[in-house]
């Protein structure tokens, strides 16, 4: 073989190995991002402590097997003048627990509205909801002025009527009602304040070159106290006290992280979200979603942008923290503080 067949040999096989090279760089640059295995350790963040309890490489299933155990109800009081009509009931005698459980009615809403029944405990000495074994001086029933459906309207005022009236006739009670025409412009004008005080935010974070595998999110946000939630795709922010709603949210596509194989699933956004009257103004919430976004943001070379695709800077979070302070004020005059039960009812 002569020199030059040599040298065109050896050429063709650098062209080569620099095209196989390419393919294996560019198959890799284009891989959704791993998680970066590493020893189990504990992470402190905003005041809660998590361990090794929800590992980064765990895949679809560990969202549908995450179990996080719930505070138990308790018989406490719920009706509230503030958001609910209540209707107190007479009694010719004492009831017992279990007679008022046995006539309670089939569903526990008016419409769209919640209703509820309470009775005053003789042995407590409060109002609560009834309960086997103890005995009820008094009851009164309430169903809801307004939530996120809107205000209570004439229809689900008469059903309230209807379901308290079948309640009282069952344990032998005189019910006592308010006029419906105030009440129902009650609900209206609670409705038009909810209306102009509900605020539910959400950041976008968006991929700006790799996308990113259902693992190496979990990783990264398990890191800023995120949690699997119950359902795939989802993690949260737990509250300072258990059995209250999260403090944020973050989602990404279920169906990625339901996948065979969610290592092979590409992801090329998530969303941060925060329901701002479900959560106590004392989590700072929202200065900890700012924060949240701006880490991922960097851990992962995405970018923050709003729901329709354009770039959250830092001044515009500032504005957006601004004008939630003066929300949670005008929460408070109202004595619907964010997180509040009534709150809580209220934009639910």
């Amino acid at each position: 073989m002569s020199s030059l067949q040599i040298g065109l040999a050896i050429a063709g096989g650098l062209v080569l190995a620099a095209m196989v090279g390419h393919s294996a760089w560019s198959t890799s640059r284009n891989r959704p991002r791993q998680p970066v295995a590493s020893a189990p350790e504990d992470v402190h963040v905003s005041g809660h402590e998590f361990g090794s309890g929800i590992e980064p490489e765990l895949d679809a299933a560990a969202f549908e097997l995450a179990h996080f155990p719930l505070a138990a109800p308790e018989a406490k009081p719920v009706l509230d003048a503030l958001i609910d009509v209540i209707a107190s009931i007479e009694l010719d005698a004492p009831v017992s627990g279990d007679a008022a459980l046995a006539a309670m009615p089939a569903t526990r809403r008016a419409g769209s509205k919640p209703f509820f029944i309470e009775g005053y405990c003789e042995s407590r000495q409060c109002w609560e909801t009834p309960a086997a074994g103890q005995r009820y001086s008094t009851f009164q029933s309430g169903v809801q002025l307004a939530n996120r459906s809107g205000a209570l309207n004439d229809i689900e005022y008469s059903e309230f009527v209807m379901k308290t009236q079948a309640f009282a006739d069952a344990i032998n009670g005189t019910p006592d009602f308010p006029e419906m025409r105030e009440e129902v412009a009650r609900a209206r004008e609670l409705d038009q304040f909810a209306s102009e005080h509900d605020a539910q935010l959400g950041f976008v974070l968006r991929a700006r070159n790799a996308a990113w595998s259902p693992g190496y999110v979990q990783q990264n946000a398990s890191r800023l106290g995120f949690v699997a939630g119950v359902i795939p795709g989802r993690m949260v922010v737990p509250a300072s006290s258990p059995g209250l709603p999260a403090v944020l949210g973050l989602s990404f596509n279920t169906q990625a992280a339901m996948a065979d194989d969610p290592a092979l699933s590409a992801i090329r956004e998530l969303a941060i979200s925060l329901d701002v009257a479900q959560v106590d103004r004392n989590e700072h919430a929202f200065a900890r979603m700012r924060d949240a976004a701006r880490t991922l943001a960097q851990s992962m070379d995405g970018i923050v942008t709003d729901d329709n695709g354009v770039g959250l800077s830092i001044e515009a979070m500032e504005q957006i923290g601004r004008e939630l302070e003066l929300l949670y004020d005008r929460l408070d005059e109202r004595d619907l503080s964010a997180g509040s039960a009534a709150a809580r009812r209220l934009f639910s």
